[in-house]
């Protein structure tokens, strides 16, 4: 499995590309990733959204255009990728599926889980391929994703942040900002942000 990062845009928001058996997988396609993304792919399979926060979805619609691809998006922020509620200029798109709580898809026996985390967005979720986890803006090293925003929730996140801490296993985080993680590391954290929230 290979993993290649590139921050985008002013908020330095990370774009994954996830290869597996030779099938590349999109992740959080920001603003001006289209060219990075073509120049580092081979077979691209599907874009995936852990929410739908702008500087995360930005580059969709051109992506999904360019490359043919469908756009699998938490069901729950869907209706940010159509309607640009903080008035970026984003482009608008449309997910192709809508994916549920906790789903699992499967592509030709690779199975990515979106683990559903709401709090930061009604949506958010992070996506697990091969025990690793793509935390969007959930979990940051360090710290975790803002619930003051416009939809966000700090009841959920509290909820999440219960969730996640209930995992049994120790698993490597990408988020949507900044350098990797691990689970097990930042279990002290997320507890003082949970009682902090």
């Amino acid at each position: 499995m290979g993993i290649k990062i590139q921050p985008m845009g002013d908020y330095q928001t990370n774009c994954y590309i996830v290869t597996v058996k030779d099938k590349d997988f999109i992740i959080d396609p920001g603003v001006g990733a289209t060219s990075w993304v073509k120049q580092n792919v081979k077979n691209p399979i599907a874009i995936l959204n852990t929410h739908g926060h702008f500087d995360h979805v930005w580059s969709n619609k051109e992506l999904s255009e360019l490359l043919n691809l469908k756009i699998y998006t938490p069901k729950e922020d869907n209706f940010m990728l159509q309607k640009d509620p903080y008035g970026m200029g984003m482009t608008p798109s449309r997910a192709d599926v809508l994916v549920d709580y906790d789903e699992e898809i499967d592509f030709d026996g690779i199975k990515v889980k979106f683990h559903f985390f709401p709090g930061h967005t009604p949506g958010c979720s992070a996506i697990e391929i091969n025990n690793n986890l793509f935390s969007g803006d959930f979990i940051f090293n360090g710290s975790i994703g803002r619930c003051d925003f416009p939809y966000s929730d700090p009841s959920l996140m509290i909820k999440s942040i219960d969730k996640v801490l209930s995992w049994d296993r120790d698993i490597t985080i990408y988020p949507g900002h900044g350098s990797s993680t691990t689970l097990n590391k930042e279990r002290n954290s997320l507890e003082n942000w949970k009682n902090y929230l």
